[in-house]
């Protein structure tokens, strides 16, 4: 048909023709390109907006408001271009797709990490969502050849009937199997230190290592160890001052339970000019908390004990100069127990920087104790504000400072038998070649007689000085490091990941499945792996969203 068409056309027309169909195709070719590209952007925006959504913990149905608002801005900004917003799919099925796509991404780029990783960690602890299911939070902390720290969720384990330790082991052994995870990498697991994680025949610590010797796998090298938070926690029970908080939580619950109560000393307070505008609501009693309300409760003594009178209320304590320093040292004694707690919070901390504070703080426990039987207050600051403090108080202070110098003691005494491993890692330059142990005596020689690695020890300091050693010179101290840097100190990152689990499935958004929720947590809680949308858009057969 079209050489009958052509065949009468010949020289210079023949050749116009032929210029004339070639445009055609390509004009052709362009405007469908133009649509792939339209249909591919459409999409990426979509991806993008998900995810934006999932990190912020909102609701998959926020993509219909969403969508509205860029229908109005297109209406005011760019009418002409209705047909590219209305191909943005967000619908509440198009997000929650979406948002399981970034999650899987991002699970596939994590175990695809894994492989390279030289040594890894894991962190457990359990806690129960809105709907009543125990959620179990996996997290891995993996250092790779370049001893670059990776900590991600790895896995969400529900939990629908029990939760013992065998339960929990089950579903830990599969999410580190299933992420093909060699098992003589696994340096060691942090717990809060439950029964059922930490019993020696029935706990996940004892079935792990029951799994690791039946591998007969020679490397393996397993350390269990228990949330440096949560014990420092448990030493505070020693202070022994229950009486003093007890008054302090009923007074201030009975100020904020009833809204009308709290209405009243708020206005109250700001007609006297009074530092603080309100006080903090106790009903716990956790370290930060704890110490907030201890600060303000002191400072707002007066005021309280004034206005609870006008409530018919009596708080005999508050006219007792005994209770009065009594709150001033459990104040200030929170005081340094929660900047310690705020030393050991924060993620990719290592393992030594958390023991070294803990040292530290025994040493100053020490002193404090010295310091209180001679009189000395100098770093008791809400103590010392005091008019008066009887000797015999101060006698009694120094012997519960030494109570929590005792406490620190026997929590971290497991702790305290890896410290020459510790100090191998903080001081390799200091440490004696005698104590350690032989196959590493001579790697030890030869760094602490390089006075190049010497110099740079001292520029940059620990832990990033190992990564400028020589893997192939110093294998062993490498490898040594390497397992040292991959211990998770605490179970802070699951704590972090169970707050972020409560506003994510919250009683508005309880039907939230499982799957849902374990993907928009990955996404939440990532923070060195961002998903490849760019391949996922690829992936996908672009066509324009039939849904508006």
């Amino acid at each position: 048909m079209h050489r009958e068409k052509y065949d009468a056309f010949t020289g210079k027309i023949r050749e116009g023709k032929v210029q004339q169909r070639k445009a055609a195709f390509a004009k052709q070719r362009n405007f469908f390109s133009g649509i792939n590209k339209f249909s591919e952007d459409s999409v990426r925006a979509s991806f993008v907006i998900s995810e934006m959504i999932a990190k912020s913990s909102r609701p998959f149905t926020e993509g219909f408001f969403v969508k509205e608002c860029l229908m109005k801005a297109n209406e005011i900004l760019c009418p002409d271009r209705k047909k590219v917003f209305e191909g943005i799919s967000l619908s509440a099925n198009t997000v929650a797709c979406r948002i399981t796509d970034l999650a899987d991404n991002v699970q596939k780029q994590l175990i695809q990490m894994g492989k390279g990783f030289e040594a890894f960690s894991i962190v457990l602890d359990e806690s129960t969502d809105v709907s009543d299911t125990a959620q179990c939070a996996v997290f891995i902390r993996g250092v790779d050849c370049n001893l670059n720290i990776t900590e991600e969720l790895l896995d969400l384990i529900p939990l629908k009937g029990t939760t013992t330790g065998r339960d929990i082991f089950q579903g830990l052994e599969e999410c580190i199997e299933k992420a093909a995870l060699p098992w003589n990498k696994l340096v060691s697991l942090a717990t809060d230190g439950a029964p059922s994680m930490c019993s020696e025949n029935v706990g996940v610590v004892g079935l792990l290592k029951t799994k690791l010797n039946s591998l007969n796998t020679p490397g393996i090298s397993f350390t269990n160890i228990h949330c440096i938070l949560h014990q420092e926690a448990l030493c505070s029970k020693s202070l022994q001052m229950k009486e003093v908080m007890d008054v302090v939580v009923k007074t201030v619950n009975f100020i904020r339970a009833r809204g009308l109560n709290h209405r009243q000393f708020t206005s109250f307070l700001a007609s006297m000019d009074s530092e603080y505008g309100e006080l903090l609501y106790h009903t716990q009693v956790r370290w930060l908390s704890r110490g907030n309300v201890l600060q303000h409760f002191f400072a707002l003594r007066e005021e309280i004990d004034s206005f609870v009178k006008t409530k018919n209320k009596e708080v005999p304590q508050l006219a007792d100069s005994t209770f009065i320093c009594n709150l001033a040292f459990l104040t200030d004694v929170t005081d340094h127990l929660n900047a310690l707690n705020l030393k050991l919070q924060g993620r990719k901390q290592v393992i030594t920087q958390m023991y070294d504070s803990i040292k530290s703080f025994k040493v100053k426990l020490t002193l404090w104790g010295k310091q209180l039987t001679a009189g000395n207050l100098v770093h008791f600051s809400t103590l010392n504000s005091l008019r008066k403090v009887e000797p015999k108080s101060l006698k009694e202070y120094a012997e519960i400072i030494s109570n929590l110098h005792k406490q620190f003691d026997v929590r971290f005494k497991d702790l305290k038998a890896f410290e020459p491993h510790f100090q191998l890692f903080s001081t390799p330059f200091a440490v004696e070649i005698d104590n350690v142990a032989e196959e590493m005596q001579m790697e030890l020689v030869e760094l602490q007689c390089d006075t190049i690695l010497k110099q740079k020890y001292t520029d940059v300091g620990i832990p990033e000085f190992y990564r400028f050693l020589s893997q192939e010179r110093f294998p062993m101290l490498f490898f040594a490091s390497a397992r040292i840097m991959a211990m998770f100190g605490s179970t802070y990152i699951c704590e972090q990941f169970f707050s972020s689990m409560k506003i994510n499935k919250s009683g508005l958004r309880s039907r939230l499945t499982d799957e849902h929720l374990q993907a928009t947590l990955k996404l939440v809680s990532s923070q060195d792996i961002k998903p490849n949308i760019d391949v996922l858009v690829d992936a996908k057969h672009c066509q324009l969203s039939g849904q508006k």
